[in-house]
């Protein structure tokens, strides 16, 4: 623990993988962060291992869903408290419950090639394996990267963490994906138009739409679809 009383320290092995865990006892980690009082850029940087949690906003997180800090801070004992109801779909503070994804040290659209390639893991993400079974989704499958930019204002901004599905790296209907254009990965709205080109869309209005005519749809590639950014996208 930190000498400071206000904080907490990350310095524990896993401590980032439990915060994790309880921020995805909530509906999304948007109210996460709300319940903690704090960004969610914070909550996410609590989630990559960086940045110190106040204690009162670590209890906050703990307290709403009955999660014992203890458990946060050291990894021992029950992860739930004894006078309180678990939560819907937790057993225990077994490490089987969970599957843990990947997050890696790159942002997309900076850099080429894919990102998990000689990439350093950051933190490994900690999702109920019951949650990505109910969207038929395969651990082995996913991984985490953080977006940089703002042409996805509002949905996805700066800093963001989005886990993509990499076994859907073809195109499944209007959505978000991670692609590689030009050498470049990007998160975009892809959208199929009457002529069977495809549109490359950004959330953010000031960012033209791309069109890709048909003749050059092989210069674009589907690395995967993003199916989590701070909730379900799917």
């Amino acid at each position: 623990m930190s000498d400071d009383p206000k904080k907490v320290s990350l310095a524990d092995t896993g401590i980032e993988t439990r915060i994790a865990a309880v921020a995805n006892l909530y509906e999304t980690r948007k109210q996460a962060a709300l319940t903690a009082g704090v960004a969610m850029s914070s909550l996410s940087r609590w989630i990559a291992g960086e940045g110190m949690p106040a204690f009162d906003s670590l209890a906050a997180l703990a307290a709403a869903r009955g999660v014992s800090l203890d458990w946060i801070a050291t990894g021992k004992g029950e992860m739930c408290l004894a006078d309180t109801e678990t939560p819907e779909g937790v057993r225990s503070a077994s490490a089987a419950d969970y599957a843990y994804i990947p997050l890696y040290d790159a942002y997309i659209s900076q850099g080429h090639g894919a990102w998990n390639e000689g990439a350093r893991v950051l933190a490994m993400l900690a999702f109920t394996r019951y949650s990505l079974r109910k969207k038929g989704l395969e651990p082995k499958q996913l991984a985490a990267v953080r977006v940089d930019g703002d042409s996805n204002e509002p949905e996805l901004s700066e800093g963001d963490t989005v886990m993509v599905d990499l076994s859907r790296n073809h195109f499944q209907g209007e959505a978000f994906y991670v692609i590689r254009l030009n050498d470049l990965l990007y998160a975009k709205r892809l959208q199929r138009e009457f002529d069977g080109s495809m549109s490359v869309i950004s959330a953010n209005s000031a960012y033209h739409p791309v069109r890709i005519p048909v003749e050059r749809l092989d210069s674009l590639e589907i690395v995967g679809r993003v199916v989590w950014a701070g909730g379900w996208m799917i």
